[in-house]
Order: structure tokens, then sequence, then C-alpha cells
């Protein structure tokens, strides 16, 4: 199902959109990338005064709605100062979730990643979570408890694997398992953590400042949490896997983790992107088992080569 656009909203979204920028919008473009089937629009107003909209309704996809009221949440918990965009509105209004961000004049990092380019989003990364520690939110799912629904994918493939699975992964599967359960122990914390950090999630503005977007899997998690997870997107997305290893070293420096507690959250990672590619694709989202299945692909590459992950 293609994206749809500012158009396709609905006159009571798109009024008080409006409203909350007072003035009528004018000009709108689409903006590529992600799995939301629902707009993800710059609109611009006859002024100039522009803003980002996502909006979605249930008949598009049915549970992207709740992922939007997550997100919604989580923006509206966040302290002044933070790299993210600010949060203009939101409302519900006929069954449509609906986000007003502040426009962001910023795109993503080329991918692949490289290592000059990935370092100092690394570094961002880092930063933005010693500010979200202690988190400023109350209420959150502990890591562990996202982790151990999402991260279950080792254990759920071991009964019976399939035929297909990489030989390599299937003669390690009992080791997968044991090191995705020991890694549910290491997750919580005190930090705000995104949980879903990769480049698609980073824009990086023209001065090199980066900004995260995209919070509806926030939890509470352990504050090295968020930048392992972004090594994991580095280690899946390109071949230089010494670099690798050096960014999980980076990130136990900082955060003083155990580098093998690091690499245990990244075999659960893979795990949860090996079982999941094989689902059927969700309603409204055809691309997004493609995407996990080259992610999975890329880390199980990683694996195999790093020393670290020989724990």
């Amino acid at each position: 199902m293609p994206r749809i656009t500012w158009p396709d909203l609905p006159d009571a979204v798109r009024s008080r959109v409006e409203a909350t920028l007072g003035g009528t919008v004018v000009a709108h473009r689409s903006h590529p990338g992600g799995f939301s089937p629902g707009t993800a629009d710059r609109v611009q107003t006859a002024s100039g005064d522009d803003a980002f909209v996502k909006a979605v309704h249930p008949d598009l996809n049915p549970d992207t709605p709740d992922i939007h009221r997550a997100e919604l949440r989580v923006m509206r918990s966040f302290p002044p100062g933070l790299p993210t965009p600010a949060l203009l509105d939101g409302f519900e209004v006929d069954g449509w979730v609906v986000l007003v961000l502040e426009h962001v004049d910023a795109a993503p990092p080329a991918e692949p990643w490289t290592a000059d380019t990935f370092a100092p989003v690394l570094e961002a990364t880092l930063r933005l979570s010693d500010a979200l520690t202690p988190t400023p939110m109350t209420g959150l799912e502990p890591a562990s408890g996202q982790a151990a629904r999402l991260w279950a994918g080792w254990g759920n493939l071991a009964p019976d694997p399939p035929d297909d699975l990489d030989p390599w992964l299937r003669g390690r599967l009992p080791e997968l398992v044991a090191r995705a359960e020991r890694n549910l122990a290491t997750l919580d914390g005190d930090t705000l953590c995104h949980f879903d950090l990769r480049a698609d999630n980073i824009l990086l503005r023209p001065d090199g400042e980066v900004v995260f977007i995209d919070w509806p899997w926030a939890c509470r998690g352990a504050r090295w949490l968020d930048a392992g997870l972004l090594v994991a997107d580095f280690a899946a997305t390109q071949e230089d896997h010494g670099a690798t290893d050096g960014f999980v070293r980076r990130v136990a420096e900082h955060t003083g983790v155990d580098p093998e507690t690091l690499v245990d959250a990244l075999v659960a990672a893979t795990g949860f992107l090996v079982e999941a590619s094989r689902r059927p694709s969700p309603p409204g989202l055809p691309t997004l088992r493609d995407f996990q299945r080259s992610l999975a692909g890329g880390l199980t590459a990683w694996l195999r080569a790093s020393d670290l992950s020989a724990g």
C-alpha cells in the first residue's frame, strides 16, 4: 500500500494542523523511507511556516495508531534542549492519530555507514543517553519486558530449526539461546532509551548536529542500550568487522558495561531479525521483512568474524 499524503487527510485533521501553524497549507512534500502507511509530510503555509506531519488511521494499519500514541506520550515528556524535533501539537480526531513536529532541515546519514560517518553519531548517542539519565518519563516499560517479547527469536527457532537456516547459526543455536536469555538480565536501568536506533531514525543537520527521531518504542533501560543497538546497525550494514569491534569497546569504555554484555544484546537482536524476517508481511508494510532479512544477514556475518562474539 503506498503511503498517503497531505491531501488524503480529512478536513478535520488538516484544519487542526493549519490552526496549529496559524495559516493555510499551500505546499507539501512526502518524505520517503520508514514503514508506516500513514502520512509523513513536510507542510508549509503561505507565510513560510512549516512542520512535519505524521498521521495514520487504523484502516491503513491496525497497529500504527497505537505506535503514534506511544511516540506522542514520549515526546511530551522530553525536557527542553534534547536533540529531537520539537512537538508542536498532537491530537486524535475521527480515528486519526496525528503528530505535528518541528520540520528539521536535515537528512539521514548516507548508507551504508562508514567508520568516519558513524563515529560522531555514536558519540552523540552516548551524550543523549547521559542526558536522559535518570529518565524524565514515568511509567515506561522496562527494557527487559520489551526484549522478552521481541528478542525471543533464537528460543522460538531452536525447537524446530527451519531447513534453510544458515548452517553456522543452526550449529550454535543452544549457545545463541543462552546468550539471548542471559542478555535479558542486563538490560534494565534508569535511562530513557529509544530502543530502535538505526540510520533511518537519525537526521544530520548541515553543520553535523545529530537529531534523533521516531520514539514510539522508548523504554526504561541501561545507559549503554541505545549506543549498543546503534552499533548493531553499523555491524549489519557494512563489512568493516574490526571497526564494529572498536565501537563495541568504545561504548563499553564510556558506560562501564562489560563488552560481552553488549555482544549478548547484539546476539539477541540478531535472533529477533532472523525470526521476524520469516514472518508474513504486516498489512500495509510490504518492505519490512526484506529490510529485516538484510540486517540479519549483516549481523550474522559480524558474529562469524568477530573475536568479541566468541564469549
